[in-house]
């Protein structure tokens, strides 16, 4: 990568996409609000369209090879992005967060994603840099979690285990029973506590870690470039609190894009698989010599199968009855919560 693309060219996107991240942080705490599906809308295409026009660039500067890598990457993070989503609104309601302090908590999660993710990326490039065989176990992990994500029971047996975790937590951590505006700490009879915002903060950066865990080495299936790894990872997590609003009662009728995402990682996983056997050097597999009968999975075929998985669990999720009747349920639960947040 770095005789494909220059260090100037990596410093000055990575000092753009910085100051982008950092204006929008202002914004939110300048300006604390639910924004309108119009504003919403506009933030969404703004990011979406800068992130083709990055892999535009890429295409230019480093060729079609890397410019597919960015691009099958990047809308790998954005589908298991917007799968995180799924776990935000649970957080959001099951902590009765004012929507109009909503953006600032979903911003507070992108950022600690972005930490998470940033640390695990560069863990993740120096072990695949000087230990092949990881690929193993990268593998063996994406089809253990796609299997685990396909089987799930449901958001309730999730959310109990969790509440439990974070009960443990912060049970010697004195908490308000009421938020006060977005502060995180508050006065209650003369004594100085904690509000539930900080629970949030603490739930919210769980999940954070754990999707970390899940994301990068499916990324490291598609590409080995700490460059494209991380700005992949920007561009997927920019504009994700906008589309929380925007898409509202949409995403609780994707009911199969868990399912499209488990195909995707076992997808993945065995590519990666296929790619650790190309490379092998385990003594105990094939004597240590490269297994060359095992087939190659282009960049290509990637975007192609991650593209129409995502199609495919979308146009069946809008168009089946059972994602029909979820949006029915999503909007009557969201007239009740807006309800409350006015009546508070």
């Amino acid at each position: 990568m770095s005789d494909q693309l220059s260090v100037q060219f990596q410093t000055i996107s990575f000092v753009v996409l910085g100051l982008i991240l950092l204006f929008d942080l202002l914004y939110v705490v300048k300006r604390p609000h639910e924004p309108s599906m119009k504003e919403a809308g506009l933030w969404v295409g703004f990011y979406v369209s800068l992130a083709l026009v990055f892999a535009g660039l890429m295409f230019w500067q480093a060729g079609p090879d890397y410019g597919q890598e960015f691009v099958a990457g990047w809308i790998t993070e954005y589908s298991l992005s917007v799968d995180n989503l799924f776990v935000f609104i649970i957080i959001m309601a099951r902590f009765s967060v004012p929507r109009k302090y909503q953006q600032e908590v979903l911003m507070f999660g992108i950022i600690i994603a972005l930490i998470l993710r940033g640390i695990f990326i560069m863990v993740g490039a120096t072990v695949i840099e000087h230990f092949t065989w990881v690929f193993y176990i990268f593998g063996v992990f994406l089809l253990w979690t796609a299997w685990k994500q396909a089987t799930d029971k449901g958001e309730d047996e999730e959310e109990g285990s969790e509440s439990g975790l974070i009960s443990r937590l912060t049970k010697r951590l004195p908490v308000s029973e009421h938020y006060d505006g977005n502060k995180l700490r508050t006065t209650v009879d003369g004594r100085r506590v904690f509000t539930p915002m900080v629970l949030v903060f603490i739930t919210i950066g769980m999940t954070d870690l754990l999707f970390a865990v899940d994301s990068i080495p499916a990324i490291f299936g598609l590409t080995q470039s700490a460059f494209i790894v991380f700005t992949a990872n920007i561009f997927a997590l920019m504009g994700l609190r906008q589309l929380y609003f925007l898409l509202g009662g949409l995403m609780d009728r994707l009911i199969y894009l868990k399912h499209g995402l488990s195909v995707i990682l076992a997808f993945i996983g065995v590519k990666l698989i296929f790619h650790a056997m190309h490379e092998n050097e385990l003594p105990f597999i094939n004597g240590g010599q490269h297994i060359e009968w095992v087939p190659d999975i282009s960049t290509a075929v990637s975007l192609i199968v991650i593209l129409g998985t995502i199609v495919i669990a979308t146009a069946a999720s809008l168009l089946s009855p059972a994602g029909k009747k979820a949006a029915m349920d999503a909007r009557l639960a969201q007239d009740i919560e807006r309800a409350k947040s006015d009546v508070d």
